[in-house]
């Protein structure tokens, strides 16, 4: 077959999980996961959130679509600014 191209073999390799190698400054516990701050959306928050991501897919404008997707799911930052009350 001269003038063809090779062709890889039709075979997939596998790789197998090494011992996990531990180096002297790693931890010993995992670190905590922090918690992501997050509200519950109102309905009037899901409903303003899809009309904004319609607005943010139908001008091809992807970061209006992220913030109404934000505004949908409560992780938009609204109510995380309040001041504390008592000093």
């Amino acid at each position: 077959m001269p003038f063809t191209t090779r062709r890889r073999p039709a075979t997939t390799t596998t790789t197998t999980a090494r011992p996990y190698r531990r180096s002297i400054f790693a931890r010993r516990q995992p670190r905590v996961v922090h918690h992501h701050q997050q509200r519950k959306p109102t309905l009037k928050d899901k409903v303003t959130g899809a009309l904004t991501r319609l607005k943010g897919s139908l001008t091809g404008r992807p970061g209006v679509k992220a913030a109404g997707t934000r505004r949908m799911r409560g992780t938009d930052g609204r109510g995380s600014h309040r001041r504390r009350r008592f000093l």
